[in-house]
């Protein structure tokens, strides 16, 4: 089968299993680089977790992933509930700068009265209004972003400036919840914003994944539920002035090889999944890291190589790059440079 002009994007999951040691997620990162994932995720939440089960903090074991690894996209769970954007936003920021330019974030909420007595600082909410707030949250973190211009930084060490502070600016944003001033302590990240991903199964995480999210994700294996999803997420966007090219689709699917026979049974379904048009790619979640991970990236994904649909090499160094996205302009740049015209 010739190749589709639509890429197959594909990533995985690397959270799970047991011993939860940095050498273990190092490994695992390093295994899907060598099978040319577009970027792994890591789960992460406010909630206790299961007895016997460490739970470690997302972002800080990637930072630690990201010196070893050369292409692959890191992409932690990051809840907006009960932590600040400016702090979302300096984080993930500097994943991003540690990495190179491979750094996403999952936008997650926490619902329960369990997550909120935890921090203290609220009681819990309903969905709908934490899919608003968490909206809001990636608004202002993009703004943060983009508080500082590319060129800001000057580093002339003969007059003692190391920033221009023209080219800093306040975003000054108010909602319900919280309060931003501004600007960032972070330089604008090496992709201008990082990848935004958005988990679009609930129903009301839907409209902040039309307008906000790079890529959606979707949880389920019924080919007809994803199609319509994919399809309402893009008219959303499209209203939203965005190009619905632009949101990316991935079905996230559980993942249990038992044998050989399983990884090419798989790559099979994923093909004709793609060649239908139902899904983008595919966000995989194996039951086990350490042998599923193993059998996807030994059989899976050659079977789709060598189909066309799955690439050998990486064509870029940034994860936005891996993703066909372009990387987004300043906004306070942008109004800077209309209103001096």
């Amino acid at each position: 089968m010739p190749p589709l002009n639509r890429p197959l994007r594909l990533a995985v999951a690397i959270d799970g299993g047991a011993p939860q040691t940095a050498s273990a997620f190092v490994d695992r990162a390093h295994l899907a680089e060598r099978g040319a994932f577009d970027f792994v995720t890591l789960d992460d939440s406010l909630g206790q977790p299961a007895p016997g089960v460490a739970r470690l903090d997302a972002l800080a074991v990637l930072a630690r992933v990201a010196p070893t690894t050369d292409r692959i996209g890191l992409v932690p769970t990051v809840t907006t509930t009960h932590t600040e954007p400016f702090h979302v936003s300096t984080q993930v920021a500097t994943l991003d700068w540690v990495s190179r330019g491979r750094a996403g974030w999952i936008v997650e909420v926490s619902a329960t009265e369990a997550e909120a007595r935890l921090v203290g600082r609220r009681p819990a909410a309903t969905a709908p209004e934490l899919w608003h707030e968490a909206g809001e949250a990636v608004d202002v973190v993009t703004r943060l972003f983009d508080s500082w211009e590319d060129d800001a930084e000057i580093r002339d060490v003969a007059t003692g400036r190391f920033v221009d502070r023209d080219k800093l600016h306040y975003v000054d944003f108010e909602s319900a919840t919280f309060s931003v001033r501004g600007p960032s302590i972070v330089p604008r990240p090496p992709q201008g914003h990082p990848v935004t991903v958005i988990d679009a199964t609930p129903s009301h995480a839907r409209a902040a994944a039309a307008r906000y999210a790079d890529v959606a994700l979707l949880r389920t294996d019924d080919p007809d539920v994803v199609r319509a999803v994919r399809a309402d997420l893009r008219e959303r966007a499209r209203a939203w002035g965005r190009e619905p090219d632009r949101l990316i689709v991935l079905a996230s699917l559980p993942v249990h090889l038992d044998a050989s026979a399983d990884a090419v049974a798989l790559a099979e379904f994923a093909a004709s999944w793609h060649t239908d048009g139902v899904a983008d790619g595919f966000h995989f979640r194996p039951r086990d890291p350490e042998r599923d991970l193993r059998l996807l990236v030994d059989g899976t994904v050659p079977v789709l190589q060598h189909r066309g649909l799955a690439r050998h090499f990486y064509p870029g160094a940034t994860l936005r790059e891996h993703l066909g996205l372009a990387r987004p302009a300043n906004r306070y740049a942008l109004a800077r440079e209309a209103s001096a015209r």
